[in-house]
């Protein structure tokens, strides 16, 4: 150890033994003076111990004030020395940040706007619903076909349609801040519709995102799932039966727009398997499923969500980096040839990797059950399919939970304003 260390040791060592003298003061008899060589006159007896005390008192107070100063050193150290951040490579935040569908999803959101529902095939079951549309055979058509007469409550949805459409493609851009408005756009909504009040800013204690892989099976989980705050589930998956693997509560249905479109054929546009009062929030898969929205949105007791299209560019963004990232790393191939694998214009999130990022923005612990594979599981837990969409990419997604379980600060396009809350996985 270097001399200079030593000497600081020692005199730490003394300075702590002059100290402990003090709570035995009345039993000393002579107390010593270190000055004594330094003052040479005679000192009167009835002076020396105050003396003593004096100079004790002025040990402990440098002594104190060296601790403190060393105490604010460490501390100021502390602060300044931040976790590194991670250095993202450009070229694949770039590529991560392109969206190759855009250009045609422009393109039908501006023929709906105008109403050509029929312009493309997939979207002609609108042009004629028996809800809107009867045929006049008293009137035909040059061909001697019978005239198709729209319903005026068409009309009446149509306009609601267009309003709803034009804001959300207008709000369709990149905004990572967006996930410090999820409580706003999500809980609130919910908690008026309870008649709840005070909570504007406060997030869920907890929350439980329920997949459907096949993997629940194996495991009981029921009983944890439901002791959380909330309990997310996905894609109206069936819990009758399954309660003790999956749990059996519901706070919010999180479901694809594909699945309300589904529902919206039905009477009532029924789609409550979890009771008619839980919220639904969904994402909208192609821009004319809004349509299903404004239709079903005048019937739903509970709230129905859309996702606010910014938070959908996130989630895009984050799949599509993990997506790129892995094709690379795996195949040694450049970025520009992963849209021949994924076909990158219909390339997307999954509904259950949505759902993760909306509980990070609403709760304050969340829990992930349900996600991820093996060979002698099913792909859902309550289905036989076992063939995963092409236009996803789960193990890239699994890969994204990983690290937002152990290296959240790898995740790229988040804002520095949010903090990522604790996430637990279970298999």
């Amino acid at each position: 150890m270097p001399k200079s260390v030593e000497n600081q040791d020692e005199a730490d060592t003394q300075s702590i033994k002059i100290c402990t003298p003090i709570h035995y003061w009345p039993h000393l008899a002579t107390p010593i003076n270190p000055f004594n060589d330094l003052f040479t006159l005679p000192m009167k007896r009835s002076v020396r111990p105050l003396f003593s005390i004096l100079l004790l008192i002025v040990f402990a107070a440098t002594l104190g004030c060296r601790n403190a100063v060393r105490h604010s050193f460490e501390l100021e150290n502390k602060v300044l020395i931040q976790p590194s951040r991670p250095v993202f490579n450009a070229t694949l935040l770039r590529f991560a940040a392109v969206d190759a569908g855009e250009a045609q999803a422009k393109k039908e959101i501006e023929q709906l706007l105008e109403g050509n529902f029929a312009s493309l095939g997939k979207y002609r079951t609108f042009a004629s619903w028996r809800r809107f549309n009867h045929h006049d055979i008293r009137a035909k058509t040059s061909t001697g076909l019978p005239v198709m007469l729209r319903s005026p409550r068409f009309y009446r949805y149509w306009l609601d349609f267009r309003r709803v459409l034009s804001d959300w493609s207008r709000n369709k851009r990149f905004h990572a801040d967006v996930m410090l408005d999820l409580v706003r756009l999500v809980r609130n909504p919910i908690d008026r519709h309870n008649g709840l009040v005070g909570s504007e800013q406060r997030r869920y204690s907890s929350c439980a995102v329920v997949g459907n892989s096949g993997i629940l099976l194996k495991s009981n989980h029921g009983a944890l799932i439901d002791s959380h705050e909330v309990v997310i589930r996905l894609n109206n998956a069936r819990i009758q039966s399954f309660s003790e693997k999956v749990g059996s509560k519901t706070s919010i249905s999180f479901v694809n727009s594909n699945i309300l479109h589904l529902c919206a054929r039905r009477d009532g546009c029924f789609c409550h398997p979890y009771g008619l009062n839980v919220p639904m929030i969904m994402y909208i898969c192609q821009p004319v499923h809004l349509f299903d929205y404004t239709i079903c949105n005048m019937s739903h007791k509970a709230p129905l969500l859309v996702t606010d299209s910014r938070f959908d560019m996130l989630c895009a963004r984050i799949v599509k980096y993990y997506s790129l990232k892995r094709f690379v790393e795996e195949t040694g191939k450049s970025f520009e040839e992963w849209g021949a694998v994924h076909d990158g214009s219909m390339f997307h999130y999954s509904s259950g990797m949505q759902a993760i990022m909306l509980a990070l923005g609403i709760c304050d612990k969340v829990s992930v059950f349900g996600f991820g594979k093996s060979d002698s599981a099913k792909h859902h837990y309550h289905t036989n399919q076992k063939a995963e969409l092409r236009l996803h990419d789960y193990p890239a997604e699994y890969a994204f939970y990983h690290d937002l379980a152990e290296r959240p600060q790898v995740i790229p396009f988040l804002s520095d304003k949010f903090n990522i809350p604790p996430v637990v996985l279970y298999q």
